[in-house]
């Protein structure tokens, strides 16, 4: 009865966050163009809106802790994440917003239920040959902030950030955008004896000059040049300066091809003089394509440096590819399978006794499932995975399966 009333009070808090935080803004992006919303559901008077919902893992988590002793601590778990897209003409302009909840349900582990909000927008200002964008976001979660850190502990981003782009012929534009991102834990967030306060609060401001080019209506080439500034609050030996080159291609929804791909260079530079410097490529591509109208295939990749919690490896590079084919069999049945590889290539400070210098955690999951469409917008199926991690360090392996069904509409 106990978990019943917990459950549902988890549930009654999502609408009034979501109605307070529809509005905010989000991560702005070089490329200011008027928004698509022919993905709209629901008109009320000027508002446009997309709500979307995904109830997910539906089932059994054999290993809730991530436990590396091999101990099982299994627990019947879902994650519902309702989510809505927003867009309001205002003149010539647009005000834009979405909200996302994840509300992540254990029936017997209460410690590790969580309801997660992301919300982000941005007012677009789509003028002749200037154009502007303004926005601000936020999340609050409690969560396991990437790979590295196992235990679901409180945090929240703070995200203001700006662009500005004008054209300069029929299909090439010049631009600048920046943005501040504050990254704050609670005081009692720890992970293996570490004050992740201490270790992880920091401030990072960012700023670029790009060169977008539109290849055809649907596809768009950028190049872009910046520098951005991590500022740690409490832990000095973690500032550094960064200077970035990248090129970036984006293709529109409607494309065959689907997403964003961008390859760059990071000189990374850390102001402590013990800790080593990275030079290296990035990556960051999100893409996804339909074959014959009955398979479709995606892909992630994603290369750059993320900060540890360990101050005497106080950061890594974390490079991984992930995919998935999803092939429909006979009308609304479909077969899924995917997998993932994500390696973190720690930075040890040199003359730290004890330790790796050339410490690689691997992080891999396999997946697969079957689905079936209820109509257009709905699919219910069922989903198995295997998630664990190999490690040099002792207490740092880890392996699990998670079963469960899954339930999406308009997603």
């Amino acid at each position: 009865m106990t978990a019943r009333r917990g459950l549902l009070k988890a549930l009654a808090g999502v609408a009034l966050p979501a109605l307070l935080t529809v509005l905010l803004a989000s991560k702005t992006s070089a490329q200011i163009v008027e928004p698509d919303t022919s993905r709209s559901r629901v008109r009320l008077g000027p508002v446009l809106l997309n709500p979307t919902v995904d109830l997910s893992n539906l089932g059994v988590d054999t290993n809730v802790f991530n436990d590396p002793s091999g101990q099982e601590r299994r627990d019947f778990t879902f994650t519902l994440s309702p989510k809505t897209d927003a867009w309001m003409k205002l003149g010539p302009t647009w005000v834009t917003g979405n909200v996302r909840e994840d509300l992540l349900w254990y029936e017997t582990y209460a410690s590790e239920r969580a309801a997660n909000t992301t919300a982000n927008g941005a007012w677009i200002i789509p003028l002749n040959r200037l154009s502007f964008s303004v926005g601000a976001g936020i999340v609050s979660a409690r969560d396991r902030p990437g790979f590295e850190i196992d235990a679901r502990v409180p945090r929240r981003e703070v995200v203001y950030n700006g662009a500005v782009e004008a054209r300069v012929g029929a299909r090439t534009h010049f631009g600048a955008q920046g943005s501040r991102r504050r990254i704050t834990f609670s005081d009692d967030a720890m992970f293996l004896g570490a004050s992740l306060k201490t270790e992880l609060n920091r401030v990072t401001t960012t700023g670029s000059l790009t060169v977008r080019h539109e290849l055809t209506p649907l596809t768009s080439v950028t190049v872009d040049v910046g520098r951005s500034e991590d500022r740690f609050e409490f832990s000095s030996l973690r500032d550094s300066n960064s200077t970035t080159a990248g090129v970036s291609v984006a293709f529109d929804p409607s494309a065959l091809i689907k997403g964003t791909a961008r390859v760059g260079y990071r000189d990374f530079e850390p102001l402590s003089a013990g800790v080593p410097s990275f030079k290296g490529t990035t990556a960051a591509v999100d893409l996804s394509y339909v074959l014959l109208g009955a398979t479709k295939f995606g892909v992630q990749l994603t290369r750059d440096v993320q900060f540890s919690y360990d101050a005497n490896q106080p950061y890594y590079v974390q490079s991984g590819i992930a995919g998935s084919v999803t092939q429909q069999i006979y009308g609304p049945l479909d077969v899924m399978a995917g997998a993932g590889l994500y390696d973190l290539a720690y930075r040890t400070l040199p003359g730290v006794p004890n330790l790796l210098a050339d410490r690689t955690d691997t992080n891999r999951s396999y997946n697969g499932g079957v689905g079936y469409h209820l109509s257009p917008d709905v699919r219910v199926g069922v989903k198995a995975e295997k998630l664990w991690r190999d490690s040099q360090v002792d207490g740092r392996q880890y392996k699990g399966y998670r079963i469960g069904m899954t339930l999406t509409y308009g997603t």
